[in-house]
């Protein structure tokens, strides 16, 4: 049985208050080059304190009576590229680490990747994740294994399928304190604890790292200015106003096949592109090409439903 490594309910409660304190306005985003440097406003974001208070309450829930189905992926490749945040702009991102669709590229559309071929099981699962490439000593590590959880934590019943060509990223890059970014969370296998920054994995242990997306949609935009506006996370089992569509929430437990220390992120700092970033500036990327039969099948039976399913979306346990 998969356990989740979390901040324990106490942990969590007193930072979902911590965080409300010191939470800032949500950040204006947008994207290019200015002066020569690269411009990751997209990804630089610090949430609302509501926002904020329910992406913490929002870690601490498991699937409701199971209602959850996977896609087992790897690392395809690395590259300079983000499809949402710079499409058409090949090598201004930072490094990136893409799982799943082995064409994902910054010229990505939803007709590529459709078009395309996937390292996942379901390989109905086309769609392109990625989030920021680990190193560790200066050396890229690709993770072992990439689970992504598509998970019925908010009025399972009342779910849909998300639209081909949604997308949508989460996570602040541009983070200078973990407080900034409550979106990441670090982890070691097997162990409970876990960090907004890395941990120092014991011998025989590996790094882990839990990404969660929200699961309030605004119903139109498959796509907004800032990649984040059309999305929001639900406070409790209420999606905020102007966000009636509910979805499975996406989550990625990565897990990588490393220990100890010497550990950090690409990433860009004062607008230069780095490979030293803390871990408290994990972010990532979603573009959905999934079969819409098949997605809106395993989100019938597994999400609706109430099923813990397979890869082939099939219930295995209730």
């Amino acid at each position: 049985m998969r356990t989740r490594n979390l901040f324990g309910v106490t942990g969590a409660v007193a930072a979902v208050l911590v965080l409300i304190a010191v939470a800032m306005p949500a950040v204006p985003l947008g994207h290019g080059t200015h002066d020569g440097k690269v411009n990751h406003s997209a990804h630089f974001f610090v949430p609302s304190a509501e926002q904020t208070g329910a992406i913490v309450a929002q870690q601490a829930l498991a699937p409701v009576r199971g209602s959850e189905f996977r896609a087992d992926c790897f690392s395809s490749h690395r590259k300079g590229d983000d499809p949402i945040v710079f499409p058409g702009q090949a090598g201004v991102s930072h490094i990136h680490e893409f799982y799943g669709n082995r064409t994902a590229n910054a010229g990505s559309t939803l007709e590529s990747l459709s078009a395309g071929t996937t390292n996942c099981d379901p390989v109905v699962d086309l769609s392109s994740y990625w989030t920021p490439t680990l190193y560790k000593n200066g050396q890229p590590i690709a993770p072992d294994r990439v689970t992504v959880y598509y998970q019925g934590i908010t009025q399972m019943g009342n779910a849909i399928a998300p639209p081909r060509g949604l997308r949508y990223v989460i996570g602040n890059a541009g983070a200078t304190n973990p407080d900034q970014n409550p979106y990441a969370r670090w982890s070691c296998l097997g162990a409970p604890e876990s960090s907004r920054d890395f941990l120092t994995c014991p011998p025989g242990s590996k790094l882990q790292t839990y990404l969660d997306f929200p699961t309030c949609w605004d119903g139109v935009r498959l796509d907004s200015p800032n990649h984040r506006d059309h999305m929001a996370f639900a406070l409790g089992q209420t999606c905020p106003a102007g966000y009636p569509k509910v979805v499975p929430r996406v989550e990625l437990l990565i897990t990588y096949p490393v220990n100890g220390g010497g550990l950090t992120l690409a990433g860009t700092r004062d607008g230069a592109l780095v490979t030293n970033a803390p871990g408290y500036t994990f972010h990532g990327d979603f573009f959905n090409a999934w079969n819409q039969n098949e997605l809106q099948r395993r989100v019938s039976t597994c999400i609706n439903g109430g099923y813990i399913c397979g890869t082939d979306g099939e219930p295995i346990q209730q």
